[in-house]
């Protein structure tokens, strides 16, 4: 039995009137989340629902008086695999681009006080509503995984940890000792990528040699006693203001180290793309990155891989700081 060709392309020709089709047939080619190869040639992995999809688009353009014609394809010449993922990849991370700035000037607006007035956290919590919603919608038409999704995850959970009604310590408060860890279970959100990546490499290097870790779907698990979660939603250890996992950890166990430092500049940068630091290294490292997560789909093996990765790039700062 053959293989199931890998993608279904939808060929279509538009007529000259009426004007609005050909607005109308890009949006709705947009919102299925399709990609052009070529001039009136659009791509989608070849499933069911996409099928479904651009079937309701070629009537669309029939019942105007177009031409449209669905096919199943597998590219031999011109065209690669790794290049249709590519347009597909670069597609979402403009939209996730997007809606990472629109969620850097949200957190702006509210500032870095964690006693907001009632008005200003309510308007922080709906535009985190329509933040997630947007987000969800993009994570639906993200077929290859885009690096810049991790960013946009990270950004909203720094939006939703502002907006958490926490009063500052009380003045005169003595600052609190760093955090111990031994032989301790962690637990992060599934898929892991660069902050979550970087962050497990630096619990068993600097914090808890003996240290294990769990996977688990992004919401709804309910920690085991003695278990800690880090860049996940309520963990123990996850975004703080500006700050990134990776350098929460570094905080809040008591880690200076000015070459570990420069690590986290980089993960802090892959992860926020906030332009707070401009380490040379963040492009190739970035690119490393993407390609575990590409290559990998196993997080232990992430885990493994990037944290030789990670280890080398300490190393490279360690001697250059002496």
């Amino acid at each position: 039995m053959e293989p199931k060709p890998r993608w279904l392309l939808l060929i279509h020709q538009l007529p000259t009137a009426p004007a609005y089709l050909r607005v109308k047939t890009a949006r709705q080619l947009q919102k299925v989340g399709a990609v052009a190869i070529k001039n009136s040639v659009y791509v989608l992995p070849n499933t069911d629902s996409a099928h479904e999809s651009l079937a309701w688009v070629a009537r669309e353009i029939s019942a105007e008086h177009g031409e449209a014609s669905l096919c199943e394809s597998s590219f031999v010449g011109g065209n690669s695999n790794e290049a249709i993922e590519a347009l597909f990849n670069a597609a979402r991370g403009r939209d996730y681009q997007e809606l990472s700035e629109e969620v850097r000037g949200t957190l702006k607006s509210i500032g870095k006080s964690r006693r907001l007035a009632d008005e200003r956290r309510a308007t922080g919590n709906a535009a985190l509503g329509r933040f997630r919603r947007r987000h969800t919608e993009i994570m639906g038409l993200d077929f290859f995984g885009a690096a810049e999704g991790e960013a946009v995850q990270s950004l909203l959970d720094a939006l939703e940890d502002r907006l958490r009604d926490s009063p500052p310590d009380p003045p005169g408060r003595a600052k609190p000792a760093a955090d111990k860890a031994r032989r301790v279970t962690w637990v992060t959100r599934q898929g892991i990528h660069v902050d979550r990546i970087a962050s497990a490499w630096l619990v068993r290097r600097f914090i808890d040699p003996e240290a294990t870790f769990k996977f688990v779907p992004p919401k709804g698990y309910v920690p085991e006693p003695g278990e800690r979660r880090f860049d996940m939603f309520e963990a123990e250890y996850t975004h703080e203001g500006d700050l990134c996992t990776f350098e929460v950890l570094i905080r809040r166990f008591g880690v200076d180290d000015p070459a570990l430092a420069s690590v986290g500049q980089i993960v802090h940068e892959i992860d926020v793309r906030d332009g707070k630091f401009a380490q040379p290294e963040t492009p190739g490292i970035e690119r490393i990155i993407a390609g575990i997560a590409l290559t990998q789909p196993d997080d232990e093996a992430r885990v493994a891989i990037g944290g030789q990765l990670f280890e080398a790039l300490y190393a490279s700062f360690k001697r250059r700081k002496r």
